[in-house]
């Protein structure tokens, strides 16, 4: 149902960093950067798989931290893109494991992101 999705981060280049390294476990990566002549000079990248859905742009990030999940394919990428995030600088909200408060098969991890964002990435069949 939804396309696509954008946040704004206060440190483009600090979050850019976070986020390259915490997407690469789920298959993800910058795909693009939107020409600067587009945007008024403001720095916007694009993170996908196949095509950009999750967007970053520079500036005042809204004033509520935002929950952001990502899918992943596998169990193991729930863990790699946790262990990716803490090393990026991210900050625990939840080590990856079972939430069968919310559905049986339910595998996440939470981290905050560098503007305090609670990004998490989630399995949702058995395994």
């Amino acid at each position: 149902m939804i396309d696509h999705i954008g946040i704004r981060t206060a440190d483009f280049d600090r979050a850019k960093a976070f986020y390259d390294k915490a997407m690469a476990p789920l298959g993800a990566s910058l795909l693009m950067m939107v020409p600067p002549e587009h945007t008024d000079g403001v720095k916007v990248g694009g993170y996908g798989r196949d095509r950009p859905v999750y967007w970053l742009s520079e500036g005042a990030p809204a004033s509520e931290p935002k929950h952001i999940a990502f899918t992943a394919n596998t169990r193991d990428e729930v863990d790699a893109f946790y262990r990716a995030a803490l090393e990026a600088g991210g900050r625990d909200n939840g080590a990856p494991g079972p939430r069968p408060h919310y559905h049986p098969d339910y595998y996440g991890a939470f981290v905050f992101d560098p503007d305090g964002n609670n990004v998490e990435a989630v399995f949702h069949r058995p395994e």
